[in-house]
């Protein structure tokens, strides 16, 4: 399913099979999760993708060729970091999801939204057995940047999760496994998305039109609204941090210097690192997190993308070639 232009739609084409660079697999799409991010690319709301592009980068593929790595019929995950410079001062400092020559999964650089892709095999990752493929899709992003969100809440013990979809059900368990307590705020009159909150071990739920019942610690905000920056800020307590977890967010509106006093800290999270993947992916099976998933063929990639536009998925979308 191939971005023509954008803003658009995804049209089907058939396309010649990607050609491995040195060092790339060609891999066999398994299974490919839906992101937010997808959205904003074709929204037009990041600048400059590549295109036409095949947009996807929550990838789960068997390896059919190249690289060193990995076998031929392995199983691997795709990221959305696609490669860095490995020379710059933040490749040098470890903050390589920060490079500014860094290519993007399903960006930059064709993705997983295909029956075959390509890719750097040092930017791929084992996928844990004991998960099918739909069910590791959703690990490879939505679990990987919210852990790397978790990550920068430090110690947090009273979890604010802002937006209760993909990421955040993840995460929730996560939380829930390291002894935290997860409050849970959703779209006002989001009956589903409370009940679901509650039975993945938050133990309160609300609309963002209400206030967490305690003082949180930290809040992590996966939803692209920046009307919720102030409201997570009047939230959290003396010391504690909003960590904004989306790579788009609407306009944050004014708001009084106070919600920030008191060495409150707020902080965005950009991109991953393979180190992230790494710790992740062992800890996932160990909680063990238990995604759930709705499947689309790959031939309703926009009714996909639609449903998540308009709130409909519960947990996470997944294509399948």
């Amino acid at each position: 399913m191939v971005l023509a232009s954008a803003p658009g739609g995804l049209e089907p084409r058939e396309l010649p099979d990607p050609e491995p660079g040195p060092g790339e697999l060609l891999l066999e799409v398994l299974a490919c999760g839906v992101c937010r991010t997808d959205l904003h690319i074709v929204d037009a709301e990041l600048p400059d993708p590549k295109l036409p592009l095949v947009p996807g980068h929550q990838i789960v593929g068997r390896v059919v060729s190249g690289g060193e790595r990995f076998e031929p019929g392995a199983r691997v995950g795709v990221p959305w970091l696609g490669g860095v410079d490995g020379s710059c001062r933040f490749c040098r400092s470890g903050r390589e999801n920060l490079c500014e020559q860094a290519v993007f999964t399903g960006y930059t650089r064709d993705g997983g939204y295909a029956q075959l892709a390509a890719a750097d095999e040092r930017f791929c990752f084992p996928v844990p057995e004991g998960y099918p493929d739909l069910q590791a899709a959703p690990l490879l992003c939505a679990g990987l940047i919210g852990y790397r969100a978790l990550r920068l809440a430090g110690d947090a013990e009273r979890l604010g999760l802002y937006g209760f979809g993909a990421a955040a059900h993840i995460i929730c368990q996560v939380a829930r496994h390291q002894g935290r307590r997860v409050f849970a705020v959703t779209r006002p009159g989001d009956e589903e998305g409370r009940a679901f909150a509650l039975s993945l071990g938050a133990e309160w739920a609300g609309g963002s039109d209400e206030r967490p019942p305690e003082e949180l610690d930290a809040a992590l905000i996966f939803a692209p609204a920046g009307e919720l920056v102030p409201l997570a800020l009047a939230a959290v307590g003396r010391g504690g941090t909003v960590v904004c977890a989306g790579i788009h967010m609407s306009d944050i509106p004014s708001f009084p210097y106070e919600l920030l006093w008191e060495e409150r800290v707020l902080r965005s999270v950009a991109n991953l690192t393979r180190r992230d993947g790494e710790e992740f992916l062992d800890l996932a099976p160990r909680v063990p997190v238990r995604t759930e998933v709705e499947a689309h063929p790959l031939a309703d990639a926009n009714e996909a993308l639609e449903r998540l536009r308009t709130g409909r998925v519960r947990g996470a979308a997944v294509l399948v070639p």
